[in-house]
């Protein structure tokens, strides 16, 4: 379960701001804020089946979204490289990846 919250949280981070602003906010409070669904529907005032329902419909666009654009994977990959350049130990090479990382975060 924790590799799932991982990887919604990763898929939140780069795409969060594609979802309409109801899937956005049970996404945020599923799983950045670890709800239930019931203290989800509890505090929209909705049915724990429409929170579900929208979990799932979001999950799949986020994942739809990583499909096409690979943003979560390029990213990683990236970090990947930089961890691997930094064990050559070139002074001037590591302020370079530090300038890159920098514009990552």
């Amino acid at each position: 379960m924790i590799e799932k919250t991982e990887e919604m949280n990763a898929l939140l981070d780069a795409y969060e701001m594609l979802l309409t602003d109801k899937q956005r906010e049970i996404m945020s409070l599923y799983y950045k804020e670890d709800f239930s669904l019931s203290e989800i529907a509890e505090e929209l005032s909705v049915s724990r089946a429409a929170v579900n329902d929208h979990i799932k419909r979001s999950t799949h666009v986020l994942q739809d979204y990583e499909k096409k654009l690979h943003l979560v994977k390029n990213y990683e990959t990236r970090m990947e490289i930089y961890d691997k350049i930094k064990k050559v130990s070139n002074e001037e090479i590591l302020l370079l990846i530090e300038q890159l990382e920098s514009l990552e975060n």
